[in-house]
């Protein structure tokens, strides 16, 4: 009956099930092979191939089937490549929206022929393909940027992170072919900055040919501010001054900025940013090792629009600057993993209180923290504790009972966690899928039972370096659970064993 069902219903209600069940339901018939085939097009899943006269005829079925999000990996100047290249703008070309190339060495003449054929793409990743840039000529001729920048006149997302030969005349060469642009990262790229009174001069600076400026950057963000949403500028050494002029500019109204491991940037440089851009959604400041418990303040008092944020190994973050989170209402997702001196007391009292806390969070990260106490996200479907020695098996059933929708949990090292804790939480999370419990000195296979029993549909599971499990509970956890598609297992009871199916 179902096989008489249209196609297009078919698919709809294929697109509900885990990708796991549309990959059993595709083994019934034709019809539900192809039903599952576009159920998987139409969740956006990125298909990895290996560049390689083999891959061939997977990219021309790829092709029948409409893929529009792919990677190419192991991609160089080869002939094969090149082939592939030309397969891939033949076969996917005309609906490919996603292109990632990271990390290959593509000639610039194969590049171009590429992405000519590729007329509605959104989102290109060049980030370490260093092989484009080190003659400083790509798109240098007029003609051919004209052709690219007609062919891809609706690219949105451009990713240049770590390309070591990118200059000032190459980014703009590169960035004038894209005119519609809203997504720019440069993380790890080597940025000059010069100090002196022209930060916010909107006098035009000469393009260097031998090195990429900050002042080339903030021309391009002057003449976008418009249309510019995000911005990733991690590893670039940016200094207070220039993210003060960065954040100035006129008509700039960033939603997304990640500034990763600039070790430079002061508190007083982020309270600034806080009161020039309002609207940011999305935040990462980790590893931006000067910033205290002000920025902190800053943030939560500021960005009253924040969904994502992400304040990892900042070690002079201490609990008194976790005192105003809760006033982040719309915040999706925390990070504070690796922050020392933050205990976890004062974001149990904050975060842990359901009048306070944010009603959308969904994704927390607080490994590391000595001490924490109960927390109660009714909706949080991602949490990391690992590196937590105080954890204790009453804390692990207190999570449980205030964190009933986890599908995604992380204890790594908590050497205080033993079979009764999991035998009395376990039941709590029927929705588990990642399961991490590597290092976890006190359990045996009676936890793998208990998991077995209640957490039926994980899929993975990490218990590398458990003394107290050995490789025949890991064999006979798998066939209790078989749609576990992998198992770390890595010295489990003395042995090297990795289980990946």
């Amino acid at each position: 009956m179902a096989d008489s069902l249209p196609l297009e219903m078919l698919t709809y209600i294929l697109s509900f099930l885990p990708l796991s069940d549309q990959k059993e339901a595709s083994l019934v018939s034709r019809a539900w092979y192809c039903a599952a085939q576009n159920a998987l097009r139409e969740t956006n899943v990125r298909y990895n191939i290996p560049v390689s006269s083999a891959s061939l005829s997977a990219i021309k079925n790829l092709g029948l089937r409409g893929i529009s999000h792919i990677s190419l990996t192991n991609l160089d100047g080869s002939p094969a490549s090149h082939q592939v290249l030309q397969s891939v703008a033949y076969h996917l070309g005309p609906h490919l929206e996603s292109l990632c190339l990271g990390g290959g060495s593509p000639t610039e003449a194969s590049f171009l022929a590429l992405i000519l054929g590729c007329p509605v793409l959104r989102t290109l990743d060049l980030s370490g393909c260093n092989s484009l840039f080190t003659s400083g000529t790509l798109l240098a001729q007029p003609e051919t940027a004209q052709c690219v920048r007609k062919a891809l006149s609706g690219l949105r997302d451009l990713n240049l992170a770590c390309l070591r030969d990118l200059t000032d005349l190459s980014f703009n060469h590169l960035s004038g072919c894209f005119p519609s642009l809203e997504r720019l990262s440069l993380a790890y790229c080597h940025l000059t900055f010069e100090l002196g009174p022209t930060w916010g001069s909107i006098t035009p600076q000469v393009s260097s040919p031998s090195q990429l400026s900050f002042h080339n950057l903030l021309q391009f963000v002057k003449e976008r501010a418009g249309r510019l949403r995000a911005l990733d500028l991690s590893g670039t050494g940016l200094p207070p001054e220039a993210l003060q002029a960065l954040g100035q500019v006129t008509g700039l109204q960033l939603e997304e900025l990640s500034l990763h491991s600039c070790r430079d940037l002061s508190s007083e440089a982020v309270a600034t940013l806080c009161r020039q851009q309002p609207g940011l959604t999305s935040l990462d400041l980790s590893g931006c090792s000067e910033l205290t418990d002000r920025a902190l303040l800053a943030v939560s008092r500021g960005l009253q629009h924040l969904r994502h944020l992400s304040l990892r190994k900042l070690q002079r973050l201490t609990d008194a600057g976790c005192a105003d989170l809760g006033a982040l209402h719309e915040l999706q997702s925390l990070d504070m993993a690796e922050c020392c001196l933050v205990s976890g007391r004062e974001l149990a009292q904050v975060l842990g209180s359901v009048h306070r806390a944010p009603p959308a969070l969904t994704s927390l990260r607080l490994a590391y923290c000595s001490s924490l106490k109960v927390l109660q996200f009714p909706q949080l479907r991602q949490l990391s504790l690992s590196l937590l020695p105080a954890l204790t098996d009453l804390g692990l059933v207190a999570v449980a009972r205030g964190c009933p929708s986890l599908e995604r949990l992380a204890l790594s090292h908590c050497s205080h966690l033993s079979d009764e804790g999991w035998a009395q939480a376990a039941r709590f999370w029927p929705r588990l899928q990642h399961l991490n419990l590597s290092c976890c000195s006190q359990l045996t296979e009676q936890t793998l039972d208990t998991i077995g029993q209640a957490c039926k549909q994980l899929r993975v599971l990490d218990v590398a370096m458990c003394p107290g499990i050995n490789v025949a509970a890991v064999r006979h956890f798998q066939a209790q659970l078989p749609q576990v598609t992998c198992i770390q297992s890595r010295f489990v009871g003395g042995a090297d064993l990795t289980l990946t199916l």
